[in-house]
């Protein structure tokens, strides 16, 4: 069950809720202008093994994170407009306004992708058929498609952080990154954006002012903006989540309360 902590911080599981379901895609809204967010979104949508209906993107910058699979070497092929790559998990993805994309999932098991979308349309998916065939995947320059492993770590303090999708790739409004949080807990702090928070691995507690609950893997978080708050590592190795955050900047960016 959703948990509201002081602010309006909200914290929910990955699959609460019905999902919305056409063909071989689920999806669940977890975090909107439904639920107290002003400008952010975060849907978790369920890829089961086939062709994907086609989603076409609002008038807003749509933001996608695909997960790993620890389990296997992930590998899916997503057409976005006309152009088609083959990507693995760990992969973050930059969609501009009215953009529309496909997943074809060859895998036996279903793919998990992230979505934030700034500024929330607010309103029910936008399905089109899907392509009838998938041609070679394209590896042109300027691709809208980033590799975690691939992005240069940034240091602050005793943690790090890699930013995927920012405005250096032509996502003037929002920004993603993954970072990690070693055991123990930070001071409190807030930023002056909207943020969504995904917990990819670890176990935790989600502060707000004075609350806080628990968190780990799938757990999903939204932070208003100024509010005071701190992610605290309750384990023993990496707490690591994926950020994403409404007007874009840099993650380093913080305010002590």
């Amino acid at each position: 069950m959703a948990v509201t902590l002081e602010g309006g911080c909200r914290v929910s599981d990955m699959r609460e809720g019905e999902p919305v379901v056409n063909g071989t895609l689920r999806i669940w809204n977890q975090i909107g202008k439904a639920t107290g967010a002003q400008a952010i979104s975060l849907r978790v949508m369920e890829f089961a093994p086939g062709l994907s209906p086609g989603i076409r993107n609002g008038d807003c910058d749509e933001i996608l994170y695909v997960l790993g699979d620890e389990n296997q070497a992930l590998e899916i092929t997503i057409r976005i407009d006309d152009n088609e790559h083959r990507i693995g998990g760990d992969t973050g993805i930059y969609m501009r306004p009215r953009q529309t994309f496909v997943i074809n999932n060859p895998n036996e098991n279903p793919v998990v992708v992230i979505s934030s979308r700034c500024p929330d349309p607010a309103a029910t998916p936008e399905f089109v058929a899907p392509a009838a065939a998938f041609s070679s995947p394209s590896d042109s320059e300027g691709s809208p498609i980033f590799q975690l492993r691939n992005r240069a770590p940034q240091s602050t303090a005793d943690r790090w952080y890699r930013v995927l999708v920012d405005d250096e790739v032509g996502s003037e409004q929002v920004t993603q990154f993954v970072g990690s949080i070693p055991p123990g807990r930070a001071p409190d702090h807030f930023h002056t954006y909207e943020e969504v928070l995904f917990i990819l691995k670890g176990e935790g507690r989600m502060w707000a002012g004075q609350t806080n609950t628990s968190i780990g893997p799938g757990s999903c978080i939204f932070l208003p903006k100024r509010q005071v708050h701190c992610v605290e590592n309750t384990g023993n190795g990496e707490l690591r989540l994926l950020g994403v955050f409404y007007p874009a900047g840099s993650p380093s960016v913080r305010y002590e309360a």
